[in-house]
């Protein structure tokens, strides 16, 4: 077997006529390029308006950031690949998108995980709350957020890595580590150990979100005022919980488990879902849902009410 470092993958869900391949273009472009609108829009007036520099806000342009992310580690290559005459990505071109698609994956999970612990604090501890979310601890759980998404993609990544390849046509339109892992005609059994206590991992994370959210919803019923804030801030966040979690579900679910009788167009809306769906609609869902910024965007005027 060739070494590893010479080996190009061909990513076979990218075959298609030429006509339908440009109409995918002109669709991934759009979408591409209003990705990075909205959310590029949302970190802009957060940074811009003193009155949102607030922990939830902040927090939330971590999030774009790391949809930004996201997005462009798929869209760019997506859009080259749909035009070239050749579908094709190298060894360290494909370990390189994984590592950048499995980063955004682990930090969007520990984001919305942090999000959930700031509700929680705001709503439930609200006279504790700058005392207990003060400039410092943000910055340490943003920088504690990336930091523990890096180690865990890295290690990933260095498992997959040391495996033999025996083949090289990858059907899907993007690199995945499973799919690259089930290339290997060595033994996995390191890799799924390791994915197995990811799947833990992050299981713990729902869990503390669930926990939360059950206080949250108990200190919501109790008082109006604490409704009013869980209408604003955690119906937006739950939103974003859901819709990250079902499409990284509908991936998980298809990569594993889908059929090769599904439509080549159908494949690729629900292997890349997660990387399409959650960037362009998190944005979307907190400037709508979130009075102050919708007020700075549509209303025209200055905000003076603060809201944690």
């Amino acid at each position: 077997m060739e070494n590893n470092s010479e080996v190009v993958f061909v990513l076979q869900g990218l075959n298609d006529s030429l006509t339908n391949r440009q109409m995918y273009f002109a669709f991934a472009l759009m979408s591409y390029l209003f990705t990075i609108f909205v959310n590029l829009t949302l970190i802009i007036t957060v940074c811009l308006e003193r009155t949102l520099h607030e922990p939830i806000y902040i927090f939330l342009c971590g999030l774009c950031f790391n949809g930004i992310c996201g997005a462009s580690s798929f869209y760019p290559k997506l859009l080259h690949g749909l035009l070239a005459d050749s579908n094709v990505i190298t060894y360290a071109g494909c370990l390189t998108q994984i590592f950048v698609v499995y980063c955004y994956v682990f930090c969007e999970f520990t984001s919305l995980t942090v999000m959930a612990y700031d509700r929680y604090l705001a709503i439930c501890k609200p006279l504790q709350y700058p005392m207990l979310m003060p400039v410092q601890r943000v910055a340490l759980l943003l920088l504690l957020t990336w930091c523990f998404s890096l180690l865990e993609t890295i290690i990933g990544i260095t498992l997959t890595a040391r495996l033999p390849l025996c083949r090289r046509h990858i059907n899907q339109i993007f690199c995945t580590n499973w799919e690259v892992v089930k290339l290997s005609c060595s033994d996995t059994t390191g890799s799924n150990i390791y994915g197995f206590l990811i799947l833990f991992s992050h299981s713990s994370q729902t869990g503390l979100i669930l926990v939360s959210y059950t206080h949250l919803v108990r200190a919501s019923l109790r008082l109006a005022s604490n409704r009013k804030k869980f209408v604003q801030t955690c119906v937006p966040h739950l939103a974003t919980l859901l819709i990250f979690a079902s499409s990284l579900m509908f991936d998980s679910i298809y990569s594993r488990y889908g059929g090769g009788g599904t439509l080549q167009a159908l494949q690729n809306l629900l292997a890349a879902e997660f990387l399409v769906v959650p960037p362009l609609i998190n944005p979307i869902i907190y400037g709508i849902n979130l009075h102050q910024i919708r007020r700075l965007l549509f209303g025209g005027g200055n905000v003076t009410t603060n809201v944690i």
